[in-house]
């Protein structure tokens, strides 16, 4: 028995050095990307990886906010989203503000039918340094997989915009990144990527699948100069979280964007913001996965009832 207990003290010795470890290194990690690495210049040279940067879904939200802050940097934009008077708006907004050259294409992500054409045409011989593949689309509320209305359409739709564009405009860019030895890509995942979400299982494995793609190909590609980024946010002010009022773990996209563009060329995949970086690591590190996808399925059942509940009224 003694021995026994013994045993036990020292795995249980070694289990706890090996949790403060890990902790050491998540802090050391945080550190530098959202403060060292900052304050000495390091991360990636956008002036130096092509004129043009290419965002879809960029009339609202974070991918608005990434074309304002790569116009920031001096770089001229293409936008691309589905409505033509918004794209006109936020066009003429940034290059007034900044001083750059504004494109625009008007294309439905969910209608797969000859829209990649329509883009390439589009951005055909431009200097292309930037990708960021923004657009995407979410459940209306949580809500169990069999019972979501419409389901027979929203299973393409949500494939479509959030897989399938993402594949689509990187093949469209990647090849000129290639040629050039230089290119950054940057596809935002979700932070439901992290983990198994319940409720929301279509939209959590369309994200999953988005982080993967960037996973392999920033192996694939870092040897030749492509930098690809996964970018996984928790909740953010946006029109598709529907939170309006920003607060520490849930701020506007200009603050967003700005903080996860800082880590392009430190970390391939990332929350981009320290609080949610600091929720990501405590989610996927300290807490089991069985409680976390417990957590997740009962906070999701409260958004349902509360959902349906205001739907009845």
């Amino acid at each position: 028995m003694a021995a026994l207990c013994s045993c036990c003290y020292w795995i249980g010795m070694a289990l706890a050095a090996l949790l403060c470890l890990r902790l050491a290194c998540g802090l050391l990690c945080a550190l530098w990307t959202f403060g060292l690495a900052r304050l000495l210049r390091f991360g990636a040279d956008f002036s130096s990886c092509g004129r043009w940067a290419v965002i879809t879904g960029a009339t609202d939200g974070i991918g608005k906010a990434y074309a304002i802050e790569l116009a920031r940097k001096g770089k001229d934009i293409v936008l691309i989203s589905r409505s033509q008077e918004k794209l006109s708006k936020v066009a003429l907004e940034i290059a007034d503000q900044f001083h750059v050259v504004t494109k625009t294409i008007a294309v439905d992500f969910s209608n797969v039918e000859g829209i990649y054409s329509t883009i390439a045409d589009a951005i055909k011989g431009l200097d292309i340094g930037i990708l960021v593949n923004n657009v995407g689309t979410s459940h209306t509320y949580p809500e169990y997989f069999l019972d979501i209305a419409d389901l027979n359409n929203v299973i393409p739709h949500m494939i479509n915009v959030n897989i399938f564009s993402v594949v689509k405009m990187t093949q469209l860019v990647l090849p000129g990144m290639v040629e050039r030895s230089r290119g950054i890509i940057i596809n935002i995942a979700s932070a439901t990527a992290l983990i198994p979400c319940s409720l929301l299982s279509l939209y959590s494995a369309s994200k999953a699948y988005v982080d993967f793609f960037s996973r392999a190909l920033d192996t694939e590609y870092r040897s030749r100069g492509i930098i690809v980024q996964s970018v996984l946010p928790f909740f953010v002010v946006t029109n598709m979280s529907r939170i309006k009022k920003a607060s520490l773990d849930k701020p506007d996209p200009g603050t967003y964007a700005q903080a996860a563009l800082a880590t392009v060329g430190l970390r391939s995949r990332t929350c981009g913001y320290l609080p949610h970086s600091i929720m990501g690591w405590i989610i996927t590190t300290i807490l089991p996965s069985f409680a976390t996808e417990k957590i997740l399925l009962e906070n999701n059942k409260l958004i349902r009832a509360r959902y349906l509940k205001k739907k009845a009224q």
